[in-house]
């Protein structure tokens, strides 16, 4: 009898948990992608807004079974136009524009007039047909929003809030048209905040400047990368050329990535960052071995490439927000991985200046302080390369032979330049490494 009982219970709460999961699924909309245009005339800002459905749960709309009652839904409608014209806002040089005209309907989700701008207007502007069926969470609401401005070479910005508790899940595409220059082409959250449509030179190199700032600084495998050229030089002026290096390197990869020189496909991720938990390996036990100073820069540069190409992910879906101002941009990224270098290098020459000076030989600092490196890299190598070897490898076709051998190329040159230099430079002055050993030798000495 207990038995059965128990079965029963099971057989209930099974059946209420397989009726639940269509609803608890779809508490989280399906569609959550919003798109939209702007286009700037001589005297008026148009804003155009296809919402999906599925973003407008705060609106009631009325139903008839399981579609809208369109006949009913006049005020919803008119409701939730309100609600997009307060959640996706337009600025024209800081000030916000309040429409003048809206208007919108809902259509079927296998309209297709939002392909291009002037479709989507045309089709805003035609009269529902009351008879068509609209299925609950199917479907759109397209708005279109009419701004007067004061110029049209003012600086216009965007913002959204629309399904904001969604967080980044929630986007919002923008199609920018000005009046004159090149269109473009944004992807949005919440959580972009503020975002200039066409932002001046001065203005795209700030914000990226800053973006590369942040980036250096909470990226912990290029930190453990400096880290390892920093430990067994530990002055600034001697890093100068290994630094520079590195910098031209990464420089190189991340500036053929944004024009789009790079590797494509889901394996060249992996294997980057696979490549840089190498590096940093690599970087480590030749410290522990005993490094060889003079050609340290080589090293760096080379190792550069290879993070250039991690500099470029983070940069990847920022690069929208530069406008018409791409190198600029990109230039401006650099300049903040520098500053952001310069300052981590700072605080590790100094720390690292005051942790060796009280131990009696500091050779045993580089072993053990890399050690703790190598064994963090070695980790990492391990879990990236089963994330790589996991990833569904390219197949060699023409494209992507052309584009090998120009990067084998180019990674020719450097070597060869590299070396040229390298060779110039041993044939002016004593290597850095006999220096060192000089100096090492004459502390022992006196001590």
């Amino acid at each position: 009898m207990l038995r059965s009982a128990g079965y029963l219970t099971g057989a209930i709460v099974l059946t209420i948990t397989l009726c639940a999961i269509p609803t608890m699924a779809h508490d989280f909309p399906l569609n959550t992608v919003a798109n939209s245009y702007v286009k700037i005339e001589p005297r008026s800002a148009h804003l155009v807004v296809r919402v999906p459905m599925d973003l407008l749960h705060s609106v009631h709309f009325a139903m008839a079974g399981s579609h809208y009652d369109l006949a009913q839904d006049g005020p919803m409608i008119q409701a939730a136009i309100q609600g997009v014209t307060n959640d996706v806002v337009i600025m024209e040089n800081g000030t916000r524009l309040v429409p003048t005209g809206a208007e919108g309907r809902m259509s079927l989700p296998s309209d297709r007039s939002f392909e291009n701008y002037d479709q989507a207007v045309q089709f805003i502007r035609q009269p529902m047909d009351l008879k068509e069926q609209i299925y609950f969470d199917q479907g759109y609401l397209d708005v279109h929003l009419v701004y007067p401005i004061q110029s049209s070479q003012s600086e216009f910005t965007i913002k959204t809030v629309l399904a904001e508790d969604l967080g980044e899940n929630s986007k919002l595409t923008v199609r920018f048209m000005p009046l004159t220059g090149r269109a473009q082409a944004f992807i949005i959250s919440a959580a972009s905040g503020i975002v200039s449509l066409d932002p001046p030179w001065y203005k795209a190199a700030k914000g990226f400047v800053v973006l590369g700032i942040s980036h250096i600084l909470s990226g912990i495998d290029h930190l453990l990368f400096l880290l390892c050229l920093v430990i067994p030089i530990r002055r600034l002026r001697t890093l100068v050329p290994v630094i520079t290096a590195f910098t031209v390197g990464h420089s190189a990869t991340l500036i053929g990535t944004a024009y789009n020189l790079a590797p494509g496909g889901n394996w060249f991720p992996p294997f980057v960052e696979m490549a840089i938990a190498i590096s940093i390996l690599y970087m480590a036990v030749e410290n522990i071995l005993g490094v060889r100073l003079d050609r340290r820069w080589l090293i760096a540069g080379l190792f550069g490439l290879v993070h250039g190409f991690g500099f470029s992910y983070a940069l990847k879906e920022n690069l929208q927000f530069a406008g018409a101002h791409l190198l600029t941009s990109l230039l401006a990224f650099n300049v903040g991985i520098e500053i952001g270098q310069l300052l981590i290098l700072t605080v590790m020459v100094v720390g690292l200046t005051l942790l060796f000076r009280n131990l009696p030989d500091a050779r045993v600092g580089v072993v053990v302080l890399s050690a703790f490196v190598a064994h963090t890299a070695w980790h990492w190598m391990i879990e990236r390369g089963q994330v790589f070897w996991n990833t569904q490898w390219p197949h060699l076709d023409a494209a992507s032979i052309v584009m090998l051998s120009r990067w084998l190329a180019a990674l020719l040159v450097v070597a060869g330049v590299a070396k040229a230099v390298a060779s110039f430079v041993a044939a002016r002055r004593p290597s850095i490494a006999t220096a060192s050993q000089i100096k090492e030798t004459r502390e022992r000495t006196a001590a």
